[in-house]
């Protein structure tokens, strides 16, 4: 039952799993970094913290650097890049749940923090990711692949600027939730 399950007090929500709740942590620190009087600490009362508005179009507050993978691509985080072009670039996941997990993300987050931000004027740049996809599995020599969009909190989105995993390299499962 839900007494069993640890919370995972970054996404106010009970995992069965609390890996999942520290690969969130270990993912999303840099977007915690404004919270610096509140200890993190795993109770059985989850804390819960303020997240930037995800309904918005973007984060007035937040720079294009200011999530992990915005330092990614301008170079002051590392990554293992597998692939990239003017628009997008591609980088292997440090939490794989695959033996292949990419992450392919926009070069400029803009105002696409999530899928469900997505406007008209945004059509060209996810078909544009959706053709990246193909070259990144080529690439790899993935024939068979899963490519997994998190939207929001609830589907445990851990970083705001839009990413697609590309899973691959061992059977998959449905349904995968």
């Amino acid at each position: 039952g839900i007494q069993s399950r640890r919370p995972c007090f970054l996404t106010r929500f009970h995992f069965s799993q609390p890996s999942l709740c520290m690969q969130s942590l270990s993912r999303i620190g840099q977007i915690f970094r404004h919270v610096s009087s509140s200890p993190f600490s795993f109770t059985r009362t989850p804390t819960t913290f303020p997240l930037p508005s995800t309904s918005s179009r973007s984060f007035s507050t937040m720079s294009e650097e200011d999530t992990i993978f915005g330092k990614m691509v301008s170079g002051k985080i590392p990554c293992q890049k597998v692939w990239e072009d003017e628009k997008c670039m591609a980088f292997r996941d440090i939490h794989p749940q695959a033996p292949s997990h990419i992450l392919l993300i926009p070069k400029e987050r803009g105002g696409l923090t999530r899928l469900s931000n997505a406007t008209e004027g945004d059509k060209e740049l996810l078909g544009h990711l959706m053709w990246a996809v193909g070259q990144v599995t080529k690439q790899e020599g993935l024939t068979d692949f899963r490519v997994v969009i998190n939207d929001g909190e609830r589907a445990c989105q851990s970083v705001f600027h839009l990413h697609l995993h590309i899973l691959g390299g061992r059977q998959m499962r449905w349904p995968p939730g």
